[in-house]
């Protein structure tokens, strides 16, 4: 299996910046803020003599006894009890700290091979940056910069040198060549995103907190079930635009949305013991407007009685009418009630979104809709609907020839839309119309004639 590198270190000493560079992408938030990152992070690293799994984890405080800094330090300690090598990383600018030493000290009891990288070395001398770094006994501090990248290959070489050699075997876990469904949970603050993942998953692997905003940034985790593979994308809530006043609140949703775009199916998770609101069709707006396969869960369900259900049901039925091609599920997150029936139906959205529409049946389909309404008249003439083809996936994009195309209605695009849903069965998934109307090639000759004629 691939070697697992875990960056440990206390808050703000430059981390996700590293973990970024290795992964030669941008998916760790980064800014100048402690605690930002609290959920681990893996990734494929990139900046080695051989491959690797690079974590990147929040900022460890190992005295922490609760709170959401000691959800941090669990998951932190979980990355160390899992990693073929720790790399620890200080503070050049700020020196020794005495949480560095206690760090320090938890690492030399945990047993696994340390590499101690001194970061935000750029511009001092190698002997100055790292001297006091010698009284941690971890070995041979090296200067680095994750910002620039000085000594950053070293550092991952160095790594890889001190994992076991049973960490060097390729691991059919990790071939690119498996499709993986990525799954996107996305709702507002504290409908239970994160729940939700822990228990698809069988372990505490991000943190749950009772406190709206705990996860930040978009965390992808990849599990296997039943045969078929899965990356789970654990998103920040999205919150009204008007609530929205920290920085790093307006990155994380930035994330959230960008983790929809990338998304096979979003999975909308309501809360059935609070009001089906608003802002829970604003997020539905997104992701229909991005194209994505979509089921919605609706969360806490078990605590509901009969005509609670039955409400909530007529609520999601009026407030979010528009996703009446997604399936609707109800679920418990935390009791695990309802998973198999969610799995089944991202299953089949993801199937839907991904369906190949051979051309001669759309065709048909096509003409069967036109039979059963035409588009209305626009001046003297009517838009004619010729034939179809299918012009991707994910969403499906059907492509309609024909002429006068330009004055068909929105309306009667939707129809279009809805009937080749039920026609193809394609439930789960929005579908896209594009209309490509064909030249007329006596446009040219009557053009000629008037001019002939002395007509403009």
């Amino acid at each position: 299996m691939l070697p697992t590198l875990v960056l440990v270190g206390r808050p703000n000493v430059g981390k996700s910046t590293l973990f970024n560079r290795l992964t030669q992408s941008r998916a760790a938030l980064v800014a100048d803020y402690p605690g930002l990152t609290r959920d681990r992070h893996f990734g494929r690293g990139l900046g080695g003599d051989r491959p690797y799994l690079i974590v990147d984890t929040g900022g460890f405080e190992p005295k922490a006894r609760s709170g959401i800094f000691y959800e941090m330090a669990k998951q932190t300690r979980q990355a160390i009890a899992e990693s073929d090598a720790v790399i620890f990383l200080v503070d050049a600018r700020e020196g020794l700290t005495l949480q560095d030493r206690a760090i320090g000290e938890l690492l030399r009891r945990a047993g696994r091979p340390v590499v101690l990288a001194v970061n935000k070395s750029e511009g001092l001398a190698p002997e100055r940056s790292t001297a006091e770094f010698h009284e941690l006994a971890l070995g041979e501090p090296l200067p680095i910069s994750s910002a620039h990248g000085e000594n950053v290959r070293d550092l991952v070489n160095l790594a890889l040198a001190a994992c076991a050699a049973t960490a060097n075997a390729p691991d059919a876990a990790t071939d690119e060549r498996v499709v993986r469904i990525r799954v996107a949970i996305v709702g507002r603050p504290n409908v239970g995103k994160s729940t939700l993942v822990n228990t698809l998953l069988g372990e505490e692997r991000v943190i749950v907190f009772d406190q709206p905003g705990t996860t930040r940034d978009s965390i992808s985790l990849d599990f296997d079930r039943g045969g078929r593979h899965y990356t789970l994308v654990d998103t920040a809530g999205v919150r009204k635009r008007g609530k929205i006043i920290d920085a790093i609140e307006k990155f994380s949703i930035i994330k959230t949305l960008q983790a929809i775009e990338d998304a096979n199916v979003a999975v909308l998770l309501v809360d059935a013991q609070a009001e089906i609101s608003e802002q829970d069709a604003h997020i539905a707006g997104y992701i229909l407007e991005a194209g994505r396969a979509l089921v919605v869960a609706v969360n806490k369900w078990d605590g509901l009685t009969a005509s609670d259900r039955a409400r909530v049901k007529r609520d999601v039925g009026r407030k979010l009418g528009f996703l009446d091609f997604a399936p609707l599920e109800t679920i418990s997150a935390r009791d695990g009630k309802g998973i198999a029936g969610l799995l089944k139906s991202i299953d089949n959205a993801y199937a839907a979104a991904t369906s190949r529409l051979p051309t001669p049946r759309l065709t048909r389909a096509l003409a069967e809709a036109v039979s059963r309404q035409q588009p209305p008249r626009w001046g003297m003439s009517r838009p004619k609907l010729r034939y179809a083809h299918q012009g991707g996936m994910n969403p499906p994009v059907i492509v309609i020839h024909g002429t006068s195309l330009s004055q068909v209605p929105k309306t009667y695009v939707r129809y279009l839309e809805h009937f080749f849903l039920e026609a193809f069965q394609l439930r789960g998934t929005p579908l896209r119309i594009q209309f490509k109307t064909g030249k007329n090639p006596y446009a040219d000759t009557a053009a000629r004639r008037r001019t002939s004629r002395g007509n403009p």
